[in-house]
């Protein structure tokens, strides 16, 4: 797991990031020609709570991680600051096989394990390819025999020698890592879009129908299962649960957080993220797809219905909570949290109050003037001194997590909807059309 050790502070690692071949590089000697316009285009809800200003944020020092085993990294979500290098450039980029479509979508994360990187296209293809270069190792079609196209995907974990994979069409296959043989297949009776989770043998994966199988990893047998209440409307895609401590915590798509025992399923606790709806309201949806965090005791959550919150893991008591929404992870490192809203902010809290230390708004619009082309932003991850956010407009950008200062951008192929990932020092990200790009 990554530690937490000497703090790094305001300053350090100033290095900027620019559209001119390098990502995390030095700054160019001359300015780029054009209009420079402000990406700072709509005003922000939220505020920095009083007296922050005052408070300085440390953050541990950036500490290498080899791998990324599951939909965020490790079984308990928390990454806390990676290092890479000081002068990141694209290394290499392929194709993993179709993208997004008006019928298919993508949205699996790519996991990495040893010198492999591991995908699944929006058929249901996986796909394992060399992180030194791209070049691809095996591929298998997932596909049933008497499906039909058009279905939306899962997602993908490893742990030791197996690749674990949940599908639409209601299958959880474990795969052999190294030439992609089927070990075994096991229909579990509803489809699945969101990630498993993976720890000590055991794979948990959630349904559509909100419930949550665990079951044994050499074999595929059903240990235990437990249901959360059915929503009728969510969000595409789902959170894998977190793991940690002999604990599973499951975040459903009616708002519900339950936390139960991995070894049987008895459940210490649940929380319902949820607030009172309004007819046509996307944004008080109580979907939750962010995935939680469990760190050293607290689970962090958050919702689409305008909520995030921090439980303590054993006992289910809140310890705060603040009306902020938002579909993506939130981002643990050290004392702070990192978090995306629905406002397309950025905003720093702190761990153990949840105050407000600083917000900055990103652009809304591809066309700001007409309000057309809303960008749908997905991150943040910490890296060397820098939140990496990508966006659906095709760009990722770099803000400090220490001011929230907007530091610069880089273009991607295509837009990324999907969350970049970090491991062996190298980010990648996967385009919507489905190009796989590795920063090293």
């Amino acid at each position: 797991m990554l530690r937490i050790s000497q703090l790094s502070v305001t300053g350090l690692c100033l290095i900027a990031l620019c559209g001119c071949g390098t990502f995390l590089g030095t700054k160019t000697k001359k300015p780029l020609p054009g209009e420079r316009i402000s990406i700072l285009v709509h005003e922000q809800t939220l505020e920095p709570d009083a007296g922050t200003e005052n408070e300085t944020i440390r953050l541990p020092a950036p500490t290498p991680n080899l791998e990324w085993p599951q939909a965020g990294g490790y079984p308990n979500h928390a990454m806390h600051h990676i290092k890479v290098g000081d002068r990141l450039q694209e290394m290499w980029s392929t194709g993993i096989g179709s993208g997004s479509s008006t019928d298919d979508k993508l949205i699996t994360q790519p996991v990495v394990a040893g010198d492999r990187i591991f995908t699944m296209d929006s058929e249901s293809v996986v796909r394992a390819f060399a992180i030194s270069n791209g070049d691809e190792v095996w591929e298998i079609d997932l596909i049933p025999d008497h499906e039909d196209d058009g279905h939306v995907s899962g997602g993908l974990a490893v742990e030791n020698d197996k690749l674990f994979v949940t599908t639409g069409f209601a299958e959880v296959i474990a795969l052999n890592i190294e030439d992609g043989k089927i070990l075994w297949r096991r229909n579990i009776g509803t489809p699945m879009r969101a990630p498993p989770a993976v720890r000590g043998n055991r794979v948990f994966a959630v349904t559509l129908t909100n419930k949550l199988f665990a079951l044994n990893g050499s074999t595929g047998k059903t240990l235990w299962n437990h249901a959360g209440i059915e929503e009728g409307t969510n969000f595409l895609g789902g959170a894998a649960p977190a793991v940690d401590s002999g604990v599973v915590v499951v975040a459903y798509s009616s708002g519900e957080v339950a936390a139960l025992k991995v070894e049987n399923g008895q459940e210490l606790w649940n929380d319902s993220l949820a607030v009172a709806r309004r007819p046509n309201s996307t944004t008080l949806l109580s979907s939750i797809r962010g995935r939680p965090v469990i760190d050293r005791g607290i689970v962090t959550v958050i919702s689409n219905s305008n909520l995030i919150t921090a439980i303590n893991l054993r006992t289910g008591r809140r310890i705060w909570d603040r009306a902020i929404g938002g579909i993506e992870s939130p981002w643990v490192a050290g004392e702070f949290i990192f978090v995306l809203t629905n406002n397309s902010e950025m905003v720093a809290l702190g761990r153990r109050t949840g105050r407000i230390h600083w917000v900055t708004p990103l652009p809304q619009w591809e066309d700001p003037e007409d309000k057309e082309g809303r960008i749908i932003w997905t991150g943040p991850i910490l890296i060397s001194d820098r939140l990496i956010v990508a966006g659906s407009n095709g760009e990722a950008m770099s803000v400090s997590p220490y001011t929230g200062k907007v530091l610069g951008k880089v273009e991607m192929p295509d837009g990324v909807t999907i969350s970049p990932i970090v491991a062996n020092g190298t980010v990648f990200f996967l385009s919507d059309d489905a190009d796989l790009v590795a920063y090293r």
